[in-house]
């Protein structure tokens, strides 16, 4: 549904400058909030005197002056409510102050994973000399002790005031977990062990949260309850109540290759199920006087109980404040267009948190709708079926197509993929999504009874079971999706530039529509070839930035050798190596040990002495038997790792490349031993990786 006229949709108008506002506060943090307070309230208060001495001032000779000051006050509440939630711009912020200890409320639910437990917390005071002075800020902290394990939200913790700024991405292609905690208002992280913190007190957060928290983990315990695979019972919890703690990555894998991946995230398809669902059960109310507005009182508490209950995702969010919406409107006979039920939601989530404009979910959950909304009636216009059943099942597929090409080019630049068997996944699991969702919440409702709670367990663990065999099938057939996908931002912009002008075409029929479609295709296309090109005929080193380890890429084009201590399957080597090497595209490589000898094209390795590109690399560590370098030896870098002992004499002329699994003691002992020797140097530890083209350094 494409509006014939801006009119049509005067809220999705008013939303584009007030998001304009909130993305330029996240591109210039430091903007002065006081000023921008100030503008904001002298142009509302111009915009509301116009108004009120409308007749007299003869305002009404210039109408255009209403659309002149309602964009500037959008775009500055934008721009003023983003600053005010940026953390780092309190005065009182945690880090601006030293202290010796922080208290600390939990925030969100602890996750452990392995011996490690992970939660942001909230700081309330900071303590120094024994006096606690009013703090704010929030902190992402990481526990290693069984201990913790019991840590519940909401409880107060008193922790020492050791703490540091989120690190960025080290190497290529790496994920930015340093912005994807910003995005979310969270600088700088704590590390604890054992005895470095105290539970003060517990019940510091909110009561709703901590309650629908402890809720949902008796209905998670309710499931196992009456289920006996671990997987089936991850996937249900996931699924039914938004709970991922024990989701394993081989089935989100391929949930995310199939393009189902949606189901795994609460969102507005649960909340549609849970709305019909609550719909017919409480339809005898209808017959009752003033029964249609109970009913719909009852239906919108009942589903932002459920949204609080799956944690409030931004996904969950918007779904339950435009069936809220439309509800409101149903129950008293009033059409509200669909775009501006989608925009209201919109203002009203970014109005409560600007920080939610950053979040993918958020940005994939909108797009998804807007895509439902205004392509899927155009895509289903494409055939006609007289079959009720083709009909039914091409509504169906013009559904997951409108969805999935809105959602392609945003889902291609964060994950890199594409699911080309998305359509025939998302018809296959409409019928047993229906039944899990179901089956699963009247399980969760109905109490526990002997045979019926047995019964609806048995088929929600067989339905999800089926459900994953079915799309593990999908994921392993041939070609079942694209991976290796790398946008530029400029290929992004582009991608929806090329799939809105070829719909707006489809529907319009102008010409330049589809001249500019195409403009924006060939620049595409043009890009693509040029970074292709580049990429085949690139050579170049890579020394990863690898904790404690070693990570060394080789690359001849698409082809590459890695060196490294870390087997493919480790999740630091899928985490930090990987993503360089698809990055690089890098198609064809292989991975040797750091003793293994190789013999290639391009790369010769024969001990620690490595060839490339004319130049040699001496490795140093703890598998090297060289007890001193031969003068004669001709060695252009010296890779140094596990603290080997090095004479620093022979550093002379030559370039050095220290890697993370050296202390820093070593390391600065190293440095300052060899400060009078004319040399080159470069410390990977805490640093961004190291990558030298074919001619290296000159």
């Amino acid at each position: 549904m494409i509006a014939k006229h801006k009119g049509e949709i005067p809220v999705v108008v008013l939303l584009l400058p007030f998001l304009a506002g909130i993305s330029c506060g996240f591109f210039y943090p430091g903007v002065n909030t006081s000023f921008t307070l100030i503008a904001l309230v002298a142009v509302s208060l111009l915009f509301i005197g116009l108004n009120l001495w409308y007749t007299p001032l003869k305002v009404y000779k210039i109408r255009w002056y209403g659309g002149v000051l309602i964009f500037p006050i959008l775009f500055l509440l934008g721009l003023f409510i983003t600053a005010r939630n940026n953390e780092l711009n309190n005065a009182d912020h945690f880090s601006k102050v030293p202290s010796q200890q922080l208290v600390a409320v939990i925030t969100s639910e602890p996750k452990v994973k392995d011996d490690l437990v992970r939660f942001t917390a909230a700081i309330r005071q900071r303590v120094s000399n024994g006096q606690a002075t009013k703090t704010t800020g929030s902190i992402l902290i990481t526990i290693k002790d069984e201990l913790a394990k019991n840590t519940f939200y909401g409880e107060e913790l008193l922790i020492p005031a050791k703490y540091t700024p989120v690190d960025p991405p080290f190497n290529p292609g790496e994920f930015n977990y340093k912005k994807y905690l910003a995005n979310k208002n969270v600088y700088y992280q704590a590390f604890l062990y054992p005895g470095q913190y105290k539970v003060i007190t517990a019940g510091q957060a909110n009561p709703v949260i901590a309650y629908a928290l402890r809720t949902r983990q008796n209905l998670v315990d309710k499931l196992k309850q009456n289920m006996q695979d671990t997987t089936a019972i991850a996937v249900a919890s996931t699924l039914i109540l938004g709970y991922k703690a024990d989701l394993s990555n081989e089935v989100l894998q391929a949930y995310s290759k199939t393009g189902t991946i949606h189901i795994l995230s609460v969102s507005g398809g649960h909340v549609a199920i849970i709305y019909l669902l609550l719909g017919w059960a409480l339809g005898f109310m209808n017959g009752y006087k003033h029964g249609k507005l109970l009913k719909a009182i009852l239906i919108i508490a009942l589903i932002w109980i459920y949204a609080l209950l799956t944690g409030f995702s931004p996904a969950v969010c918007r779904a339950a404040v435009m069936i809220s919406l439309v509800i409101s409107g149903k129950t008293y006979s009033r059409y509200i267009n669909s775009l501006n039920l989608l925009a209201a939601s919109a203002f009203a989530l970014l109005l409560y948190d600007p920080f939610l404009l950053m979040d993918v979910g958020f940005q994939l959950s909108y797009l998804a709708v807007g895509g439902l909304v205004v392509f899927q009636p155009m895509v289903y216009q494409w055939f006609s079926f007289k079959n009720g059943v083709a009909d039914k099942l091409w509504m169906a597929c013009s559904v997951s197509i409108a969805a999935q090409v809105i959602t392609f080019p945003l889902s291609a630049y964060y994950f890199h993929q594409f699911p080309v068997y998305f359509l025939v996944s998302n018809l296959l699991i409409i019928i047993p999504v229906s039944i899990i969702m179901y089956s699963g919440l009247l399980l969760l409702v109905l109490p526990q009874l002997p045979y019926v709670s047995k019964t609806l367990g048995y088929v929600l663990e067989h339905t999800i079971l089926l459900t994953n065999k079915v799309l593990a099938i999908i994921e392993h057939s041939p070609y079942a999706s694209i991976n290796k996908i790398w946008l530029s931002k400029l290929e992004y912009l582009l991608l929806y530039a090329i799939i809105i002008l070829a719909f707006y075409f489809l529907y319009n029929k102008s010409k330049w529509l589809i001249t500019a479609a195409l403009g924006c295709t060939l620049v595409f296309s043009v890009s693509i070839g040029l970074k292709k090109l580049s990429a085949d005929s690139a050579r170049s080193v890579t020394f990863l930035s690898l904790r404690k380890h070693t990570g060394i890429v080789f690359k001849n084009g698409n082809s590459g050798v890695v060196l490294s201590d870390l087997p493919e399957n480790d999740k630091n080597f899928q985490y930090s190596v990987q993503p360089c090497l698809d990055s690089s595209r890098i198609t064809n490589y292989k991975v040797y040990p750091l003793n293994a000898d190789i013999k290639t094209q391009y790369v010769l390795k024969r001990g620690g002495l490595v060839a490339f590109q004319n130049k040699n690399l001496l490795l140093l560590n703890d598998a090297s038997k060289i007890q001193s370098i031969p003068q004669q030896l001709k060695i252009d870098y010296l890779y140094l790792s596990d603290n080997y002992p090095v004479d620093t004499g022979s550093f002379k002329n030559k370039v050095l490349i220290i890697d993370g699994s050296c202390s820093d003691k070593y390391i600065n002992s190293l440095l300052k031993t060899a400060k009078n020797i004319d040399f080159k140097y470069h410390v990977l530890k805490r640093n961004k990786s190291l990558n030298m083209l074919s001619n290296w350094y000159k």
